[in-house]
């Protein structure tokens, strides 16, 4: 009586130990292929990073424009 039991509680304890396995393993295919996040979240990162691209660009020319400024001013004053 208590063999059978044992038998039935291992049995029970191998099945959901591989269909714990199994999940994981599921899940870590999932994550590799969507690189860990979801359609939308990669849209939304997307968006974000061309934002912060243009922000960078404008930047970087309204610095051109001051330093151009800066040197009509500095020769005005030579003047």
């Amino acid at each position: 009586m208590h063999g059978a039991m044992f038998v039935g509680v291992f049995i029970g304890g191998a099945i959901l130990l591989i269909a714990t396995f199994g999940l994981v393993l599921i899940g870590i295919i999932r994550a590799a292929k969507t690189g860990g996040i979801s359609k939308k979240n990669k849209q939304a990162h997307s968006d974000e990073t061309k934002m912060i691209q243009d922000i960078f660009n404008g930047l970087s020319k309204m610095e051109e424009r001051i330093e151009a400024l800066e040197t009509i001013l500095i020769e005005r004053q030579k003047r």
